[in-house]
């Protein structure tokens, strides 16, 4: 890794980094595609919002947004924009990878740093609570506002988009494994995020707590703490203090399950089995509606 290296990642992946400007609640992002940029969904505060390409101020517009992968996509205005950068198709990124961090902080100016993948690729919990896998943990040093920029492979291929700033100064990434096609789907117009059944979550091993202390039998399952008005729980007459012990006959007993039982419902509905105090109930639950 030397000051060389460093200077041509700038130069080739440099002119493709986005400052977040008013819109926004600031951070940076990269530009993918011809006119696509992606950056952090929890970047996003309007549909609309300006950006900081180079020296210039451009238009953007949100195209689509996975909030449980943390990623959204805009569309940027106007000509003459910067040639885009690819993504990496390996999965070869190991502890001592040579990594750069780029970022333009609120559209202040570009920042390059270079580091090491400090962290072979695990798994995260994101900001909609469930698990993304394969997220890289770095060395290269950020300043705040730089959630949505790219971390870079010494080839100048984006490999994640920066996240988490943590104790320390290591720093997460989101992974390009898990990004890249949903951002090409999202720019395209159409969703990549599951269905939310709108439901506030208590872990089982709480559940069966909560229930024992007010006499009611220990179950294993997965105890609604709240249910979103309107939601597709709220309309299938999912209720607070229920608790789910099933998903299509399969025993759901922690927050992955649940969540992989969404992922993997091909169907328009699908059957929740709950206990309600000390009766077992069967609630259809559709997934075609509007969440």
């Amino acid at each position: 890794m030397s000051p060389s290296t460093t200077a041509t990642i700038a130069r080739q992946v440099g002119p493709a980094v986005i400052g977040l400007r008013s819109g926004s609640r600031g951070g940076s992002g990269v530009i993918v595609a011809p006119g696509v940029a992606v950056t952090l969904a929890r970047n996003i505060r309007k549909d609309e919002l300006t950006v900081r390409v180079g020296e210039s101020d451009r238009a953007a517009r949100v195209t689509g947004v996975d909030p449980t992968v943390d990623l959204a996509v805009l569309t940027l205005e106007g000509p003459e924009l910067p040639e885009p950068i690819e993504w990496a198709t390996g999965e070869d990124v190991t502890i001592g990878s040579e990594i750069y961090a780029l970022a333009d902080p609120f559209g202040r100016g570009l920042r390059v740093t270079p580091g090491t993948v400090s962290r072979a690729p695990s798994g995260l919990r994101g900001p909609s609570g469930r698990l993304i896998e394969g997220v890289i943990e770095h060395t290269a040093p950020l300043p705040r506002g730089s959630g949505g920029g790219p971390l870079v492979d010494a080839d100048g291929r984006i490999v994640g988009l920066n996240a988490i700033r943590r104790d320390g100064g290591l720093i997460v990434a989101w992974p390009a494994a898990v990004l890249r096609d949903r951002a090409t789907t999202l720019a395209s117009g159409r969703a990549t995020a599951p269905p939310r059944l709108g439901v506030a979550l208590v872990g089982a091993r709480q559940a069966r707590r909560l229930r024992a202390a007010v006499g009611l039998e220990p179950i294993d399952g997965l105890l609604i703490q709240a249910v979103e008005s309107g939601s597709r729980a709220d309309r299938a007459g999912v209720a607070r203090g229920d608790v789910i012990v099933a998903i299509d006959e399969a025993a759901v007993s922690e927050p992955d399950l649940l969540y992989a039982a969404l992922d993997a419902a091909t169907d328009s509905d699908i059957a929740i089995k709950i206990v309600r105090g000390t009766k077992e109930l069967v609630l259809i639950v559709r997934l075609g509606d509007e969440s």
